[in-house]
């Protein structure tokens, strides 16, 4: 059974540096990916998470060479990622929520806000999975590290916010345009299967009408 939960309330518990190291220890001798987690002398540490990418919207992409422009670029591309996209993304134990949104939106020249996102995490509870969406404030790697590196545990989740209706002022001009010419696409792609599908019905009731009145 799968459960969305508004927000996370577990209370955050504060480890030491020498928890911390013995946390990290035991994770890194769990790890079967070869993504361990690495200690700093300043106490910081640093490590991968996965995210998984559960976007019902299409996402506005640009390319490399429009790096930088103010201006809106011809180069940038609206289009669905595909169902269960799963991205890895290497932090450090300082980096919040929102920087992990950004730093993720970022490496995949997504050229969207990241404000119209928000980062959830999974995890499974006597054998119910529930889904939590994570504050800005809280260290998605602090809860990898506690949780250890099995995903079925623990996972996180990047999805749109959850306003019940879509918030279609704070999307860009571009965005809606681009929005614009994928419904159209998709309403002419319905149109021509439906089209095919009745032209086979067609065909296959003449066959049958040419098969009845055929001079016996």
């Amino acid at each position: 059974m799968i459960q969305d939960v508004q927000k996370e309330r577990e209370p955050h518990v504060y480890l030491s540096k020498e928890e911390v190291k013995e946390k990290i220890q035991s994770y890194n001798s769990s790890v079967t990916d070869k993504l361990k987690m690495t200690l700093n002398a300043n106490g910081i540490y640093t490590g991968f998470i996965k995210v998984q990418m559960e976007l019902c919207r299409p996402i506005t992409v640009q390319s490399s060479q429009s790096q930088g422009r103010c201006a809106p670029s011809s180069q940038e591309t609206a289009f669905y990622l595909p169902e269960g996209c799963v991205n890895t993304l290497h932090i450090s134990s300082t980096n919040t929520v929102r920087e992990v949104i950004e730093a993720l939106l970022k490496k995949f020249f997504v050229a969207d806000n990241p404000a119209k996102f928000a980062l959830y995490k999974r995890c499974h509870k006597e054998d119910q999975v529930y889904t939590c969406k994570l504050s800005d404030r809280e260290h998605p790697l602090y809860l990898r590290l506690v949780a250890g590196p099995r995903t079925e545990m623990l996972s996180f989740v990047l999805r749109e916010h959850e306003t019940g209706e879509v918030m279609w002022e704070a999307f860009s001009i571009p965005e809606l345009q681009n929005f614009l010419r994928i419904l159209d696409k998709e309403e002419s792609d319905q149109l021509q299967l439906l089209k095919n599908r009745y032209a086979a019905y067609r065909g296959k009731l003449e066959e049958a009408l040419r098969g009845v009145l055929k001079p016996g």
